[in-house]
């Protein structure tokens, strides 16, 4: 019985990072962002990612890292945004 919970307790320390690393990772990345305009906030993930990507093509701008973007520039995109939803955009969302 011993060596049974030695090797039960030794497979969950070993399996534990890999089912946590997910949620790591996911958390790691998440990003909110306020939008004082509309009193709103939006999380930045993938799909937010691919409509900034549809806006800097579609205005003609650098694709620069949103975070480092000046905050009159992060505003403009708010508000193409909210005119623009991802079934506009056609953004597959799962």
């Amino acid at each position: 019985m011993t060596r049974f919970l030695n090797a039960a307790l030794l497979c969950a320390a070993l399996v534990a990072p890999i089912a946590v690393a997910p949620i790591t990772l996911r958390a790691e990345n998440a990003r909110t962002y306020h939008d004082k305009k509309h009193n709103d906030d939006h999380q930045w993930d993938s799909h937010e990612d691919q409509a900034y990507r549809v806006y800097v093509t579609q205005n003609h701008r650098k694709n620069r890292d949103f975070a480092k973007l000046k905050v009159n520039d992060q505003q403009a995109y708010w508000d193409w945004r909210h005119e623009h939803s991802d079934a506009l955009l056609k953004i597959d969302i799962h």
